[in-house]
C-alpha cells in the first residue's frame, strides 16, 4: 500500500526567506529591492534594473535562478539570465545553497547584477 506522494522539498518557505536575507548582503545594486519567487524545483530572483544596461526604462528583470536537483551532483544549480538570448545560462553547481548564494551576492564578474 502506498501513501500520498511526497511533497517536493523545494521550493519551501524556509529557503525562500533564507535567500531573501542573503540578498540583503549582496555587493552590487544594494539600493534596489530584489524579489525571490518560488518556482517548481527552486527559486527565481528578479529586481528593478537601475543600471539601465538591460532595460533602459528601469523595469524589473530576471537576475538568477536557483534550482535544487536532488539527482544531480552538486545538487544546487545556479543560473544567470542571458537577456540577449532570453534564456537561463548555467553559471555553476554548488553542494550547498549557501555556496550558491555567496557566488550570487559577490558577483565579481557582474554575471548576475548588471
Amino acid at each position: 500500500m502506498s501513501g500520498p506522494p511526497a511533497a517536493a522539498a523545494h521550493p519551501n518557505e524556509f529557503d525562500l526567506r533564507r535567500i531573501a536575507r542573503a540578498l540583503d548582503g549582496r555587493r552590487r545594486y544594494r539600493y534596489v529591492s530584489p524579489q525571490v519567487h518560488a518556482v517548481p524545483g527552486g527559486y527565481r530572483i528578479d529586481s528593478p534594473c537601475c543600471s539601465r544596461n538591460v532595460d533602459p526604462s528601469g523595469g524589473v528583470i530576471d537576475i538568477a535562478l536557483i534550482e535544487h536537483r536532488p539527482d544531480a551532483v552538486p545538487a544546487w544549480q545556479l543560473y544567470a539570465r542571458d537577456h540577449i538570448a532570453g534564456a537561463w545560462r548555467l553559471h555553476g553547481g554548488h553542494a550547498r545553497l549557501a555556496d550558491a548564494l555567496a557566488v550570487l551576492c559577490a558577483d565579481p564578474q557582474r554575471q548576475f547584477w548588471r
